[in-house]
């Protein structure tokens, strides 16, 4: 964290007695995750209840608050394939196929737990209000509260670490507040240029007993990218960055 906004965190969140800024921590949460604007490498496993695996590695690239794109690296079979999000928008490309289709938040490119609103993640506080926030312990609990039908979660409790302002654990709901998915974050690690966030997140479901995803991030830092990368016609390119 940037020692410039240490003394404004201590003034929004830590004061004893002062009103909790829920938005302003959430935007927090999102740059301690992240840098606005970045490149990184990671590995997604799927395990099944029998100990059966798949893996994939992709290197992403994400702009702002609205756009992101993936690439497939392995397996061989899901080699060149990519992914695009403009804001709520999202497509696959798969080489010899021709354009782009569509694909959706609740859809998943690669099977397993996360689905394409998890892998293709924009910054929490560009899809969710914050309704209401309290210290829980040595956190605070975020209740979040989905800005449009198009988000993939309705409704998601998050709890954050205190002293980092990190997430620790998501709990994803229905819009009636029924349990659909846990998302947790572990291992925080310091991946240079003051980047220091979880390198593991992993993830599992009422709904699909016995399955877990996790996603292990290799390498993550910041790069200023052009607007033209998050584009349709870029996708097959996308390999040209790394």
């Amino acid at each position: 964290m940037r020692i410039w906004l240490v003394l404004p965190l201590i003034l929004i969140f830590a004061l004893p007695g002062l009103a909790l800024d829920g938005e302003a921590l959430l935007r927090e949460v999102d740059r301690n995750l992240n840098p606005e604007s970045y490149e990184s490498y990671r590995k997604l496993i799927n395990i099944e209840p029998d100990g059966r695996r798949r893996e994939y590695v992709l290197f992403s690239v994400k702009k702002g608050s609205d756009k992101m794109a993936a690439l497939f690296i392995s397996p061989a079979s899901e080699k060149g394939r990519s992914t695009l999000r403009v804001e709520d928008n999202m497509w696959l490309y798969i080489p010899g196929v021709g354009k782009p289709i569509r694909i959706t938040s609740l859809q998943s490119v690669v099977g397993g737990v996360f689905n394409n609103s998890d892998i293709l993640r924009l910054d929490y506080a560009s899809e969710y209000n914050v309704t209401a926030v309290e210290e829980d312990g040595d956190g605070y609990l975020l209740h979040l509260e989905a800005k449009s039908r198009s988000v993939a979660y309705a409704r998601v409790r998050m709890w954050v670490d205190m002293a980092s302002l990190l997430p620790v654990r998501l709990e994803c709901l229905t819009e009636k507040e029924m349990l659909i998915k846990r998302i947790y974050f572990k291992d925080v690690q310091d991946f240079g240029a003051g980047i220091v966030r979880p390198a593991v997140i992993e993830t599992d479901s009422p709904l699909y007993a016995g399955y877990r995803s996790i996603m292990l991030f290799a390498d993550i830092k910041e790069r200023d990218l052009k607007d033209e990368i998050f584009t349709q016609s870029f996708m097959p390119r996308l390999d040209s960055l790394r």
